[in-house]
């Protein structure tokens, strides 16, 4: 059975699509972005205030689920700009202490014109 997790410390979910699902003990996160939920907007303008609210936002994601940080996995990252790895990594690095499997790829575009967007698999 497939459980959707929707929490208002997060940006609203688009359409059909949820916040994140628990299926069989794991917890998939939607791609969260820089959306200040408190607004509704994206305010943060550098890739380091950025990925602050993004791991922010899945932190309260993956807490609504019964999960955490630590339980990650698995993270896919995609950069606007992969000249940005190195500070998306460093802020990226205080949030996933335990180092969980990850890619990391350069896209053309996000949505809002945001410079970084992040999706989780963890255990609950």
């Amino acid at each position: 059975m497939m459980e959707k997790i929707y929490t208002k410390n997060a940006p609203d979910a688009i359409g059909p699509y949820s916040q994140a699902v628990v299926v069989n003990g794991l917890v998939f996160t939607s791609g969260q972005i820089a959306i200040n939920p408190a607004s509704g907007n994206v305010e943060a303008a550098t890739i380091e205030a950025q990925t602050e609210q993004v791991c922010t936002n899945l932190k309260n994601v993956l807490e609504a689920s019964g999960s955490s940080l630590e339980k990650a996995v698995k993270t896919v990252c995609f950069l606007k700009d992969m000249n940005d790895f190195a500070a998306f990594n460093a802020v990226y690095g205080k949030y996933f202490t335990e180092k969980p499997a990850r890619s990391c790829v350069a896209v053309k575009q996000l949505p809002k014109d945001v410079l970084v967007e992040v999706e989780v698999i963890a255990e609950v």
